[in-house]
């Protein structure tokens, strides 16, 4: 490449060489440190005010389309869900600095097992920020045994590699919020340090500020490193069944009247959508509290066809994953629809939700996974569960002939 013997000034500012500390000249052009400084920070700049623009789409249709793989109904709870998440990443790109837009946390109500953190969780694989999952039991408030709220924002900065940047974009999702619920002053004179201490302990950290974790998420010493982290733009959502929370809301609503003629409902779903923050502040948690979450939806209470979807139809189904687990000792695994029905069924009797798919797909598997290797010496190659097989466990022993020709095909 040939170089120009005449460019003595940059070709952007116009400085001549002696003027700068250094001028790198190429063909016809020529640019020096400070304008090369320059570019570089506006690079930066704009890599941390808009780290998602250019890589994800903040369309809430398309974030609803994600979460349809992985959580099976819940759509009022998706679309309250994107729209939030797609407002909160345009807020973090916001370069407008006329226009401040204040940060909208979630809260999520709803039995157990309705899907809440599955929600949270398919959200931060969609975005490909770090995310945590804390259970709010576990934390106290500072200086008594316990973790503090800081826990939280450690677990994030080890999730996103040490990476201050990463971590101050990041979606903590703290389970179980309706357990730190204020104790009346009736149920104890002691201080409630992990009830109400809790949630006092929360408020600048979900509104926003700057906390000073250790690196290995241990507690502070004196002398010991730290990191700052501003939570201004990390993501709460908080999730909790809020068990009696429907009553204070029915109480509301329907009055107390009891009686033959008084109004029975059990849409337990139904109650927690309207929901208003005095009923929250009943149920026990502080105004306070309540204010930095100003985006809430209730989940409903999975129905039947929703727990047989559930067990087939979304992206990695507990029914894909054992398939695969049988595929591993090269026996196919099958399951009668009327199976499948069962399964459900047991699920939907024990109230346990969507996870109680799993653990009634163990109960029912557990012997035939037991028996796999003398599946194979038996020249069993096929494994089909029936409705019968559901409620009936085979023993934790070789087949005899009857069962074999029961659970699958011989070779």
């Amino acid at each position: 490449m040939k170089q120009s013997e005449n460019l003595d000034n940059c070709s952007f500012c116009h400085k001549h060489k002696d003027a700068v500390v250094k001028l790198i000249v190429g063909e016809d052009v020529a640019i020096c440190n400070e304008c090369v400084e320059l570019c570089q920070t506006l690079l930066v700049d704009e890599h941390i005010l808009t780290p998602l623009a250019h890589t994800i789409s903040l369309d809430p249709r398309l974030i609803q389309k994600h979460l349809d793989q992985y959580v099976i109904g819940q759509d009022r709870a998706k679309m309250v869900l994107a729209v939030a998440i797609a407002n909160h990443y345009k807020r973090i790109g916001n370069q407008d600095k006329n226009t401040e837009i204040e940060k909208v946390n979630i809260l999520m109500l709803g039995p157990t097992g309705s899907g809440k953190t599955l929600l949270a969780r398919s959200v931060a694989r969609y975005l490909d920020v770090p995310f945590v999952i804390a259970d709010a039991t576990s934390l106290t408030e500072a200086g008594y045994v316990g973790d503090d709220v800081e826990s939280l924002i450690s677990r994030l900065y080890a999730a996103s590699g040490n990476d201050i940047e990463k971590t101050q974009r990041g979606i903590v999702f703290v389970d179980e919020i309706d357990k730190v619920s204020r104790r009346s002053e009736s149920q104890s004179i002691t201080r409630d340090v992990s009830g109400e201490g809790v949630q006092q302990a929360l408020l600048k950290l979900v509104e926003g500020t700057k906390c000073r974790i250790t690196p290995t998420g241990g507690r502070k010493h004196p002398n010991g490193e730290t990191v700052e982290i501003d939570t201004t733009n990390i993501l709460f959502i908080a999730g909790g069944a809020f068990v009696g929370l429907d009553n204070i809301v029915k109480s509301r609503i329907r009055g107390t009247s009891i009686g033959f003629q008084a109004e029975v409902s059990s849409d337990r779903a139904g109650d927690l959508d309207q929901v208003t923050p005095d009923d929250l502040v009943k149920f026990g948690m502080i105004p306070e509290f309540v204010g930095r979450f100003p985006s809430w939806v209730a989940l409903n209470e999975l129905a039947l066809k929703d727990l047989i979807s559930i067990l087939t139809e979304i992206k990695h189904s507990y029914v894909d994953q054992y398939k695969w687990l049988f595929v591993q000792d090269s026996i196919k695994l099958e399951f009668a629809q009327s199976a499948l029905e069962k399964v459900a069924e047991n699920t939907l009797k024990n109230k346990t939700g969507a996870r109680g798919l799993h653990s009634e797909l163990e109960r029912v598997l557990l012997p035939h996974m037991f028996n796999l290797a003398r599946y194979k010496e038996q020249g069993i190659d096929q494994v089909k569960i029936t409705d019968d097989l559901v409620n009936i466990p085979i023993e934790l022993k070789a087949p005899n002939e009857q069962i074999a020709r029961k659970i699958g095909n011989s070779r």
